[in-house]
């Protein structure tokens, strides 16, 4: 079994032939789950300390906004990314799959 997401490249015909001449399962995370993602809990975390509610007049003060919070994480906001940034999924064990 392999899980993806929904990128139109891991849906394409050649990706599903050869899983299945692999004896792969493919199954796809639901349209929209940043929650499995970590990348996307952290870039969450980002957008709410950086750009929320402010305005830059210039990109490069944008960008050393963003790269100062992600300097600091693992400084200032360990805590608030240690519990945001666990990995404790639903595990596939009592999940039934359809073929």
């Amino acid at each position: 079994m392999l899980v993806l997401d929904n990128a139109r490249y891991q849906k394409c015909a050649l990706v599903r032939e050869r899983a299945q001449q692999l004896n792969i399962q493919l199954v796809y995370l639901p349209p929209y789950s940043p929650n499995p993602n970590l990348i996307e809990r952290l870039w969450k975390f980002v957008k709410k300390e950086v750009p929320y509610n402010t305005y830059y007049d210039r990109y490069d003060k944008f960008w050393k906004a963003i790269c100062d919070c992600l300097s600091k994480t693992h400084t200032t906001h360990r805590e608030a990314l240690r519990t945001l940034l666990n990995p404790k999924f639903q595990t596939f064990e009592r999940v039934c799959f359809q073929r």
